[in-house]
């Protein structure tokens, strides 16, 4: 599926009851506080505890993927021109597209951000880098059976041609694995984690750097940050389950929104179909 760009995005269809999705054009934002964090770190290594964390220790957001997958989808739109401007030299994306993006945010972590770490460096040269790891094999294995499933998830694929929100996150989706993972994450993956690895490793000395492994919990962290360690446990997160369920109910919640949009005749719902959606809606949450 084609994905349009962000300076053309579609509205939100006025029967997206069964998400909570939000049609916020980030192209009409800025940066609204200081970046302070980098994780740059690929996703599932820690990425949803780390942004739980970072949160927890008063951070203003700290964007994850799922800020655009399940929050704000039309992100993906922008994030999407920016992955056609890296890797297909189409247009420019910069330091005014970044505040933009992320122009409320004072850390950004996880994918797609982890593709652009050398530009969000340059972008925010006083911010602090994070780079969380995980024992290759056990990443990849992970992501096979997660990210890598919802990348090649028919279900996934047949909602996008229906769902407002799935149209933009998919394309966008498939377009990371595609650049990022140079066309082949199940034979590459290793290998583009690797080199990921070494490439943060290259661009941030040594001493500005904090390699770090989620299961370290809160010291390393606040050590490094400069903040006192919180009295409460460190965050745990989308563990494989949560992630199966969570795709799963976010699937069938948008069909929902699209069979009650073609309940919708010129533009005026069928008062017995709303009706019967609403109650269905008190069923399903």
């Amino acid at each position: 599926m084609s994905l349009v760009h962000a300076d053309n995005l579609p509205p939100q269809p006025w029967t997206d009851i069964f998400t909570d999705d939000t049609c916020i054009d980030r192209r009409k934002c800025h940066r609204t506080v200081p970046m302070k964090v980098l994780a740059l770190g690929v996703g599932r290594t820690g990425t949803a505890s780390l942004r739980k964390a970072l949160e927890r220790l008063g951070y203003v957001k700290t964007y994850h993927m799922m800020s655009a997958s399940v929050e704000n989808p039309p992100d993906c739109l922008m994030w999407h021109d920016a992955l056609l401007a890296k890797y297909d030299g189409v247009g420019q994306f910069g330091r005014k597209e970044w505040d933009q993006l992320l122009g409320d945010c004072q850390a950004v972590c996880d994918w797609p951000a982890c593709a652009f770490a050398r530009e969000l460096i340059e972008a925010y040269p006083n911010a602090k880098v994070i780079l969380t790891t995980r024992d290759v094999d056990s990443w990849h294995a992970s992501v096979l059976r997660t990210v890598w499933w919802r990348v090649t998830d028919p279900e996934h694929r047949l909602v996008s041609h229906f769902s407002w929100a799935a149209s933009m996150y998919f394309p966008m989706l498939n377009k990371f694995f595609e650049t990022f993972f140079r066309g082949d994450f199940p034979n590459k993956g290793k290998q583009v984690y690797l080199d990921h690895v070494a490439e943060v490793r290259s661009l941030v000395p040594s001493e500005q750097l904090l390699e770090y492994k989620i299961s370290e919990g809160w010291g390393p962290l606040c050590e490094f940050l400069g903040e006192e360690i919180p009295d409460t446990p460190f965050p745990r997160g989308n563990d494989m389950a949560d992630f199966y369920a969570r795709c799963q109910k976010r699937n069938r919640r948008q069909m929902l929104n699209a069979l009650l949009n073609a309940f919708t005749v010129g533009g005026t719902l069928l008062a017995t179909g709303y009706a019967g959606m609403m109650v269905f809606k008190r069923f399903v949450k």
